[in-house]
């Protein structure tokens, strides 16, 4: 995994796929989304993070939002996920009676037609079945995706909301290894310190989403007001400097289009390293 400079931000790339260090995350939008998903990438952004959902998000607007704004796909990075049963609500986007295998190949075949296009850049599991363990069903679901890989209809596998010991288990299973996981991440762990390392320790990128709403309190901190007024930054800004900074890709689902442009500059933001430090042990402060 290495770093490169790409507009003003410090890009990731990972099994020689290019992943850009901020996403735009399009859950929560409802009837918002494609008009959302069109303006983050009118303004600048290049990544955009969804899934086949219906319960948390409307895939097939962000398609219609990336249509609208009539971005390259050679310059976006798209990234969707197969959500378990247990994850949706009544709209499921396979047959529930089917086997796993082919409720992940009719939920990607869905995918690809939301997004209207003909490959995703990388394809997430959405959770284990379990917070515990990895089960006879992830390994069905993890074969299926692999042969999604295989086929070429997929750039790189993930898997999101996954502890330390699931990942370890994926790892060492697994034919074609995740490139990328996805998880929530709190300040109180140490910005979930025990994947990321392992995720450090396997050439894994690790994403990072409610990096603000997950640390409200953390946030609250004197020393952290202090240090944007000293950088010229915003709190956003310095939590998306900081994540980078300590190899996170970090996600934003701001439906404001001021902090759109304020979060896509965060790569200017020049932090001392005791800055970066301070960030990262904000839980010890507490």
């Amino acid at each position: 995994m290495s770093r490169n400079p790409h507009r003003n931000r410090v890009d990731f790339e990972v099994q020689g796929v290019r992943v850009p260090s901020l996403l735009y995350g399009t859950a929560w939008k409802e009837e918002r989304t494609a008009e959302l998903t069109r303006l983050a990438l009118t303004i600048g952004f290049v990544g955009i993070d969804t899934a086949n959902q219906r319960k948390h998000y409307v895939e097939a607007a962000v398609g219609e939002g990336i249509a609208a704004a009539d971005v390259s796909r050679g310059q976006l990075f798209l990234q969707t996920k197969f959500t378990d049963l247990a994850g949706h609500d009544q709209r499921v986007p396979y047959d529930p009676a089917a086997p796993l295998a082919t409720q992940v190949q009719q939920s990607f075949t869905s995918s690809l037609s939301h997004l209207g296009v003909d490959r995703i850049d990388a394809y997430v599991l959405h959770g284990p079945v379990s917070r515990h363990g990895w089960t006879r069903a992830d390994r069905q679901v993890w074969h299926a995706m692999e042969a999604l890989h295989d086929g070429g209809g997929v750039r790189l596998l993930g898997v999101s909301n996954v502890s330390r010991e699931q990942l370890v288990i994926l790892c060492n299973e697994a034919i074609v290894t995740p490139a990328v996981v996805q998880n929530r991440c709190y300040a109180r762990t140490g910005w979930d310190r025990e994947v990321r390392a392992v995720c450090r320790d396997r050439g894994i990128l690790y994403e990072g989403f409610s990096l603000l709403t997950a640390n409200e309190r953390e946030l609250r901190d004197p020393a952290i007001s202090s240090m944007a007024r000293r950088v010229h930054a915003t709190i956003p800004q310095l939590v998306f400097r900081f994540a980078n900074a300590i190899g996170i890709v970090a996600l934003t689902g701001t439906s404001n289009r001021t902090h759109m442009q304020q979060d896509l500059t965060a790569g200017e933001i020049a932090l001392e390293p005791e800055d970066v430090v301070t960030i990262e042990n904000l839980a010890g402060r507490q």
